[in-house]
């Protein structure tokens, strides 16, 4: 798993580079800070935690396209299947609907970054994890996907 995680990284830097900016490998720290659930539905885990259901139309995903598009990514409009609008700190783990906290994440990250999200918001439910300790991890695999074995690893011995 960790020499498949690496190798994808290292075709996706490398096809990224040579497509010049085709998406982004992580979100923008200006457009996309990330942000926290600040008008929750209901409160979660032991940590009790705010939680927003989610709220993300259609405008606002054209949106966050478009606000990435300016920072000169391609983004082709017709290959919008290979896109999602990520949460950059997920739902289940306290995060926002607002645009501090989407970005347009490519099919080939989300590969590599989707299977840490439910195991950190299991070990926040099991009060293994906190929520400032899981946002923080969540940062250091979307911002670097490199680390993600790292961070799974470690995760599967909390």
């Amino acid at each position: 798993m960790k020499m498949l995680t690496m190798t994808l990284v290292f075709l996706l830097s490398f096809s990224v580079f040579a497509a010049g900016k085709q998406y982004p490998m992580g979100p923008d720290a200006k457009l996309t800070p990330g942000e926290l659930c600040s008008n929750p539905s209901e409160y979660r885990y032991p940590e009790k935690i705010p939680y927003c259901k989610r709220d993300v139309g259609s405008q606002r995903k054209k949106q966050i396209f478009n606000n990435y598009r300016f920072l000169g990514f391609v983004l082709p409009p017709n290959d919008r299947g290979s896109y999602k609008i990520d949460h950059y700190i997920p739902l289940c783990a306290g995060g926002a609907n607002s645009n501090e906290n989407l970005w347009p994440q490519h099919k080939s990250v989300y590969a590599i970054t989707d299977p840490m999200e439910p195991l950190v918001c299991e070990k926040m439910s099991q009060g293994r994890l906190k929520q400032a300790e899981a946002v923080e991890l969540i940062r250091k695999v979307k911002n670097d996907l490199s680390t993600a074995d790292e961070v799974m690893d470690y995760l599967n011995h909390l």
